[in-house]
């Protein structure tokens, strides 16, 4: 079978961009290979000027233009990386760009894909609205639309990341891959399969959005609305990355949205390195199926870091109640003086640290005698929490946990 991207055309991609794109590390992670169970090296996309692999395959696209194609400019359709990829290197280049974006497309984006000096359109309750506008603008002003992961160019550029991988560590027996409209992982497919073709490609995708997950198993696509993983939300996968998949692909993963949370905290404690949720779901699929990896040394593409702030916050946070490091317990105590000191003296004793009170004497109270407090507390684990609670019985306080402290 003829693919439509080659080996050739990869090594081609990689000299056209050479200098103009860094070349990110791809280090192993020791702690993380001790806690997986197989050998894992990290390579650090989300260290891209932009945060994100996208820029290898835009700016391949780019230089692939005619000087009159490069006249005209050209459009992109994105709510995030691609934009700022196509954004970037066309500024660089002289190139007069317009990117699309959804109206939803949070502010930072807008105003960073403007600080390449892109002209920003917002237009479209969809990625697939946008699309067609982009698309119309493109017929009408003649631009050169680049597509975000359905294109030629596009793949090479992106199979970049697996040559560089392979050169770093020729050994590595699988590569694991986040899988959003399908470039990333069609052209490092087609790269690590010509140079090692008894390497093994997993694609990653959320359970919200398993589009080629659905193409390969011959089932209808149907996706959900929101994920933590920005990156994976496309409602189906190219028609050129979609045949490489077929040819190339050994399987594609899907992983809970919690796992892909817990997988970013994990490397922000142990890597000291932000992803965002589609750069992070490499390493929940090595959570959620580390049978499939037991023993092997596996590439991890880290693939972006762009996230909200206030969203990773949240996460942080949320990863700490799933880990048991921090809890709310709703205790009914006396209400008398001194009541609240000596149940706070017995959450110090048993070194739980409170970070937060709040009385209740109305709502819900069992007797006009006692009173109920809840406590915000940090804790260092759940075997903490239950020894907490234990111990707050034996000092006669009732207490009962608020909220999901089980780790799901």
């Amino acid at each position: 079978m003829t693919l439509p991207v080659t080996l050739g055309d990869v090594r081609s991609a990689q000299r056209a961009i050479d200098g103009a794109v860094e070349r990110t590390p791809c280090l192993q992670s020791r702690t993380l290979s001790r806690l997986l169970g197989c050998e894992v090296w990290l390579k650090f996309e989300n260290l891209q000027f932009t945060a994100s692999f996208k820029e290898r395959g835009a700016l391949n696209k780019l230089l692939s233009l005619t000087p009159e194609e490069k006249a005209r400019g050209v459009i992109a359709m994105s709510a995030g990386n691609h934009a700022q990829g196509v954004a970037y290197h066309a500024g660089r280049l002289g190139i007069p760009a317009t990117i699309v974006m959804p109206t939803y497309t949070p502010f930072v984006k807008v105003r960073n894909t403007e600080g390449h000096g892109a002209s920003v359109v917002l237009a479209g309750q969809t990625l697939a609205e946008a699309s067609a506008h982009a698309q119309a603008l493109a017929t009408e002003h003649g631009y050169v639309f680049v597509h975000p992961y359905d294109d030629a160019h596009i793949i090479a550029g992106q199979g970049t990341v697996a040559l560089e991988m392979l050169e770093t560590n020729p050994a590595l027996d699988a590569l694991v891959i986040p899988v959003g409209g399908g470039g990333l992982i069609a052209g490092c497919a087609v790269a690590a399969k010509s140079l090692q073709p008894g390497i093994e490609v997993f694609g990653v995708e959320s359970t919200i959005f398993p589009a080629m997950a659905q193409r390969l198993a011959g089932e209808p696509v149907a996706v959900g609305s929101e994920t933590i993983a920005e990156g994976l939300a496309v409602r189906d996968i190219g028609a050129l990355p979609l045949a490489i998949a077929r040819a190339l692909v050994d399987r594609v993963l899907v992983v809970e949205e919690s796992t892909i949370e817990s997988a970013i905290a994990l490397l922000i404690e142990i890597e000291k390195t932000v992803t965002e949720g589609a750069g992070a779901a490499g390493i929940a699929a090595l959570i959620e199926h580390c049978n499939l990896f037991a023993g092997k040394q596996v590439g991890v593409v880290l693939c972006g870091g762009n996230i909200d702030s206030r969203i990773l916050a949240t996460i942080l946070m949320r990863n700490l109640v799933r880990e048991g490091r921090l809890i709310r317990l709703r205790v009914r105590v006396p209400d008398r003086a001194g009541s609240l000191a000596q149940l706070a003296k017995v959450v110090g004793d048993a070194g739980g640290n409170i970070l937060d009170v709040e009385h209740q004497r109305m709502f819900g109270v069992f007797s006009v005698k006692s009173t109920e407090i809840e406590l915000t507390v940090e804790t260092r684990d759940r075997e903490h929490v239950t020894a907490l609670v234990a111990e707050l019985g034996r000092h006669g306080f009732a207490a009962e946990l608020l909220g999901r402290n089980d780790g799901g």
